[in-house]
């Protein structure tokens, strides 16, 4: 399915009646529907990020439903697309915290590649229509990923913007594991407290305090 130890990790979820019902939903989607992200990056977040190289989570809703914009990472869109409000303020906010510009684009994923697992709660959507494939199954998958991570013995950095984010907050009960939450990077939330949440640095902070190798934030031009 994805091609690195998630596949192990996850083979159990794979044999639910859930999942099977999923995929078959899902596969009818594609073939009647424009659904996003492509099939073939559905599981990105996956296999850009391995289980053993997590350091960093970070959560959204579900993928962008704009023509062409998802690539299977939360908050990330492809090259070549305008960067979403979201993503722009996300960058605004590295800018503040750790004075790194802004790359001229808006995909995320070097970050993926650092150990930064992008994982939206669903998988995919329909276009223009979002949230059309939430409680569809997704939601039952993705939080038994998250419930894996809290099982790491390594510290895990969980980056929580905004009310569906921080839902899942109760899935995270590993004392080693540092919770940064916030209010999402949304235009309509970000002056309610992720203006000057730091969480960059803070999760570098935490990292190195635990002799782990800091995440390189800064995203080259392209």
């Amino acid at each position: 399915m994805i091609g690195n130890d998630w596949d192990l990790l996850l083979k159990d979820e794979y044999n639910k009646d859930y999942f099977k019902k999923l995929q078959k939903f899902v596969i009818e989607e594609y073939k009647t529907k424009t659904v996003y992200p492509k099939m073939s990056e559905i599981f990105n977040a996956f296999t850009k990020t391995s289980y053993e190289n997590v350091k960093v989570v970070i959560i959204g809703q579900d993928p962008y439903h704009g023509e062409n914009e998802a690539e299977g990472l939360s908050f990330s869109v492809k090259v070549g697309i305008q960067k979403p409000p979201s993503l722009i303020n996300i960058f605004s906010e590295l800018k503040s915290d750790l004075g790194i510009d802004p790359p001229n684009h808006g995909s995320l994923v070097s970050w993926a590649k650092e150990g930064v697992l992008l994982l939206n709660a669903t998988l995919t959507v329909v276009k223009d229509t979002p949230k059309s494939h939430s409680n569809k199954g997704w939601e039952t998958f993705t939080d038994e990923v998250i419930r894996l991570i809290n099982k790491k013995e390594q510290p895990v950095v969980f980056i929580l913007w905004g009310s569906d984010a921080r839902s899942k907050k109760y899935l995270i009960n590993n004392k080693k594991h540092l919770i940064i939450e916030s209010a999402h990077p949304s235009p309509l939330s970000a002056y309610r407290g992720f203006f000057g949440s730091k969480p960059f640095s803070k999760t570098n902070d935490f990292l190195i305090k635990n002799n782990i190798k800091p995440i390189d934030w800064k995203i080259k031009d392209i």
